[in-house]
């Protein structure tokens, strides 16, 4: 009976355990791409509100910021250019870097939600948000797909 037990396991493939399932490289190629891609837009993104702060103000017709309100754009650039490191990092293995796409992912959802709720107030003018196509909804669908992907797994 050990014998035939033996010869039974031995055609039989070994057993993956659970962190070798979860690191296997299952993602497709194009979710690498568009993960380059944000993590390069984002790192130029974030250098230009850093170094370039009020360009963008003047292209929406708006005052250039000044005082704090300047130094917390700027801030939020740097921080723009670190998503941007991460989506870089994350194009290693976009299935096992999942957490780092869904937090961009967040970003791009509740950053023009917040845009919305404050230029309805009146806050900032509607041309503000002619960024959001390219900075938040051009990355939905792909980091949408790659998430489900992550799911189905």
């Amino acid at each position: 009976m050990l014998e035939s037990q033996s010869l039974l396991d031995s055609n039989r493939p070994p057993m993956r355990d659970h962190a070798d399932a979860l690191s296997a490289p299952l993602f497709r190629p194009w979710m690498r791409t568009w993960l380059l891609a944000a993590g390069i837009y984002n790192l130029i993104w974030g250098a230009w509100v850093v170094l370039a702060p009020d360009a963008l103000f003047g292209f929406v017709g708006m005052e250039p910021l000044t005082d704090t309100g300047r130094g917390i754009w700027q801030c939020l650039g740097m921080v723009i250019g670190v998503y941007g490191i991460g989506y870089l990092c994350a194009s290693r293995d976009p299935i096992r870097h999942w957490p780092i796409v869904l937090v961009g992912f967040l970003g791009k959802i509740f950053g023009p939600i917040g845009f919305v709720w404050t230029a309805s107030r009146g806050e900032i003018p509607w041309t503000f948000g002619a960024t959001i196509p390219t900075n938040d909804l051009l990355w939905w669908i792909p980091f949408a797909l790659i998430l489900r992907a992550t799911w189905k797994r």
